[in-house]
């Protein structure tokens, strides 16, 4: 998946495809353990896309809460 892809998702959809995504991983790893499956390079990309989910996530958790600091400083002054 693709960076652009990631960020016009919006956060609840992210969630929602975090956890598809990890459980995608388990098939994957059960399929692996198994000898079924036959590119293994699926699971790297797997977890590098649920790497790049959490961090756009993560970025908009931390935008938020300065923009809720900053509104708060705001009124204060």
């Amino acid at each position: 998946m693709k960076l652009h892809e990631i960020k016009e998702m919006t956060s609840d959809e992210l969630v929602k495809r975090i956890e598809e995504e990890e459980t995608n991983i388990v098939d994957l790893r059960f399929s692996h353990q198994l000898k079924q499956l036959n590119n293994t390079a699926k699971l790297g990309l797997a977890k590098k896309d649920i790497a790049r989910m959490k961090t756009i996530l993560s970025e908009r958790q931390r935008a938020e809460k300065l923009a809720q600091t900053d509104k708060k400083e705001g009124a204060k002054a």
